[in-house]
Parts: structure tokens; sequence; C-alpha cells
């Protein structure tokens, strides 16, 4: 689905048509902003890069292997009383050592933090699907709300500019005063603000869900979806109203965040414990030292044994020590460096603590502040539809009203009554039905997975 809205998006505007238009659903628009948006790649990129620092920290619990390579050109030798002088010319030397960890305690307690890590990361991929899922209904919401008030607006305005012209011909003919063809044209020239107003913040709501959706700004987007349909859905309440925050981004960021530094204080603390090693290294040394090659020989007049003969068979004499051991390193004192960094530790995850308790209140009054906000637009979106019969019927209980209304105003009676109020106290109710999930911290996939959500990051192949 994701593939086919954004094929549609980018082969309409690779089209070049001026009437290339696009089509999105609410669910469309959150699906698309989701995997799109800038925001979530970088999110899932941070996760991915927290990733390889644990592979990177796994890595020293592997064997190391080196290897070194060394020439030496002797420009002047060693010359001893006599004017003897002794050494090599040229001298290569080649070296591989192998150290293998056998007991690391500092780095199991890093892998244990990298895990943590990663988990923070994944929240702060959750929290930002969050916020953006948030915005762009608030954007979608805003957009439909303005065109609503746009239309009930210029139905307005070709009211008042038919009481205008009827004033006008009225006031020509001596019925009407100057007073009332006066004070209709001051009633439009009002409105014009207001509706010029209304455009502007479509354009401006249309923008910001562009911006979501990463799409170019020359798109065009026509946005499905019915207001009283999706104000209906809010006003059933379908959705149990909980003040439970245990989902809460920043809170559980916070709990992440407290067990990070708890890692943190035992890696600290696995400094002063003994760590074990094995150790390998061999080494093969070639030089073509003349002195020690006659010594060998049994001197210069030696005889010819099987030893001149294998030395006069090679110019150098190699030579290849190999060595294996186990090494263990005992720290005793670094200047009570490590008792610090703990305190320290201690010092934040006390004042961690106290930022949590005070968080949660924080949260919970927010969420329930939420939910009474959401069920007092919801009373308000109810009792401000019930004048709609009587207003669309033209008052049948009190016909007197109708006749109460200046001429100038009339118009302002079903706008009142009918559409304007009702869709006003509207964004009260969709503001409301967005604020709840927001604090709460859930999505609609927790709902869909009972309260567990898989992240799964590209590339990477995280699971969390």
């Amino acid at each position: 689905m994701k593939r086919l809205i954004l094929a549609l998006t980018f082969g309409a505007f690779a089209a070049g048509s001026a009437s290339a238009q696009l089509r999105l659903t609410l669910d469309d628009a959150i699906q698309m902003a989701l995997s799109e948006n800038p925001t979530i790649k970088v999110a899932d990129l941070d996760v991915e890069r927290y990733d390889y620092v644990k592979k990177e920290t796994r890595g020293n619990l592997l064997p190391s292997l080196s290897a070194s390579g060394e020439y030496t050109r002797a420009i002047e030798k060693s010359t001893m009383r006599g004017g003897i002088s002794f050494g090599a010319d040229n001298t290569f030397t080649g070296t591989a050592s192998l150290s293998v960890p056998l007991f690391a305690p500092a780095v199991y307690r890093t892998l244990k933090l990298n895990r943590t890590q990663i988990a923070s990361a994944v929240e702060a991929a959750r929290s930002s699907r969050i916020t953006l899922v948030a915005e762009v209904k608030k954007a979608f919401y805003n957009i439909l709300l303005a065109e609503q008030s746009l239309a009930t607006l210029e139905e307005s305005r070709a009211t008042i500019q038919r009481t205008v012209d009827d004033t006008k011909v009225k006031f020509e003919q001596g019925v009407a005063s100057e007073y009332d063809y006066l004070t209709a044209q001051v009633e439009l020239s009002n409105l014009l603000p207001t509706i010029t107003q209304t455009k502007n913040s479509i354009r401006v709501a249309m923008l910001q869900l562009k911006m979501y959706l990463s799409v170019p700004e020359a798109l065009s987007i026509e946005l499905v979806g019915n207001l009283d349909e999706m104000k209906d859905v809010v006003l059933a309440g379908g959705e149990t109203l909980s003040t439970d925050v245990s989902r809460n981004s920043d809170l559980r960021a916070l709990d992440i965040q407290a067990e990070m530094l708890r890692y943190q204080l035992k890696t600290t603390n696995a400094a002063r414990i003994p760590t074990v090693a094995a150790f390998g290294s061999a080494t093969i040394t070639g030089n073509d030292m003349e002195d020690f090659r006659k010594m060998v020989s049994g001197g210069a007049e030696a005889g010819t044994g099987e030893a001149v003969a294998d030395l006069n068979s090679s110019k150098y004499f190699w030579t290849h020590p190999i060595s294996v051991g186990v090494q263990i390193s005992i720290p005793i004192f670094s200047g009570l460096k490590n008792s610090y960094k703990s305190r320290q530790v201690k010092n934040q995850i006390e004042q961690l603590d106290l930022q949590r308790d005070y968080a949660q209140r924080q949260t919970t009054v927010a969420v329930e502040s939420a939910i009474n906000n959401l069920l007092t637009a919801r009373e308000t979106m109810l009792a401000q539809a019930r004048p709609l019969a009587p207003a669309d019927k033209g008052y049948p209980m009190q016909p007197h009203l109708r006749h109460a209304v200046p001429c100038g105003r009339r118009h302002d009676s079903r706008t009142q009554f009918g559409t304007a109020q009702p869709y006003a106290g509207a964004f009260e109710l969709f503001a409301g039905d967005l604020r709840l999930p927001f604090r709460a911290g859930r999505l609609r996939s927790d709902r869909r997975q009972g309260g567990r959500r898989k992240l799964t990051v590209r590339k990477s192949k995280i699971r969390i």
C-alpha cells in the first residue's frame, strides 16, 4: 500500500500536468508520513547506529591478531678495540601476536549497557512516530475544518452580497434607508478579511501536511474525508478513556535512562575486577652477521664439516622463537578515580528518580486534563447539534424569531446554528482526541498488538 501511494505521488508529479492531483485519506496520509518522513528515517538510523556500537563492544571479546615486519640496514656497525667489528649489515624481523580475552567483566557490563542504549533509541523512534501521527492528524483535521469554514463563509458572502444588492435597489427606490444600505456594505467588507485569512490558513496547513508527507510542494493534494463521519467516530467514544500512563514515551525514556545509569555504575565498578587474557607470539629473524657464523662453524680456519656446508648454502642466519602465556591484570590503586565515578553515577540515579516521580505526576495530570477536555468537547458538540433541525426548517416552533432577525443579518441564523458553531466545536473535539493518545503514548499499532510493538530497522534487522 505504501509503495502504491508513493508510486502515485511521484508518478503524478513527474507527469508535469497541472491537473495532476493526489487523493489521500487520513490513514493513507499517516502511512505515507511514517514511511517517508525524514524524522522517522533518522530515528531508525539511530537505532541501527547503536546496533553497530554493540557489535563493536562485542568485538572486544574476540581474539586479536596482529602482525608486523621490520628491515634494518646497518650504516656503521659496532667496533671493538683492535678494529674488530660485529653485527649484521642486514636484518629482517617478522612478528605475529595473538591475544584472547578470557575474563573481561567490564566488556560484559558494557554489552548490557549497549542493549539498553538500543532500547532507548527504539523508544525515541516510537516517540517520533507518535508525534508525527499526531501532527499529521492535526494538519488533516485543520484543512478539512478550514475548508468547511471557507464554504460557510463563501455562502455567507453570497447571502450578504444579495442583501447588499436588494438594499441598494430598495434605497434607490426610497423604500430602505441609507443606514441599512451602509450597514450591509460594512458587513460585507468585514467578512472579506476573514475569508482571506481562512484561505491562508488552508494553504499553510497544506504546506505543513506536505512537509510531513515529504512530497513536493508543487504537487496538488485532495483530502478525502467526511467531517461528520470523523466527528461521529470521536463522539461515539469507542476507545476506553484510561489514565494509564505506563506507555508514555517520556516516562519510558526516563526508565530506560535509569537502567542505563545502573549498567554504567556496574561498568564503572567492574574496572576494579581483575582481567585475564591469553597471549601468544611468534617471531622470525634473519641476519647476515659473519662473525656469528664463524663462531658457529668453529672459526675461520675450521674444517669442512656439515656446519660449514650449511652456512655456505645460505647467506642469512634465521631464528624463529614462539611463546605463549596467560596474563592477569589486577587493578590496585588508580587515584580513587573509579570511586568518584561511581559516586557521580549514583548522584545521577538519585536525580533521575526524583525527575521520574515528578514527571509521572505531571503526565497523569495532563492525561486527566485531556480526558476532561475530550468529554467536554463531546458534550459541547452534542449540545450544539441539537438546534440543527429547527435552524434548517426555518424555526417552525418559533416563527416570530425568523422575522426578528434584521435584514442585513438574517443570513447569520443558519451560519450560527447550522454550520459554523458545530464545526468550531469540532476543532476542540478533534484536538482532545489527539491530545489523549499523545499524552498516554499510544499508537494504533500498539492497540492492535496488545500493547507490544515491534520495530524493524532496515539493513541491521534489529527487532526489539
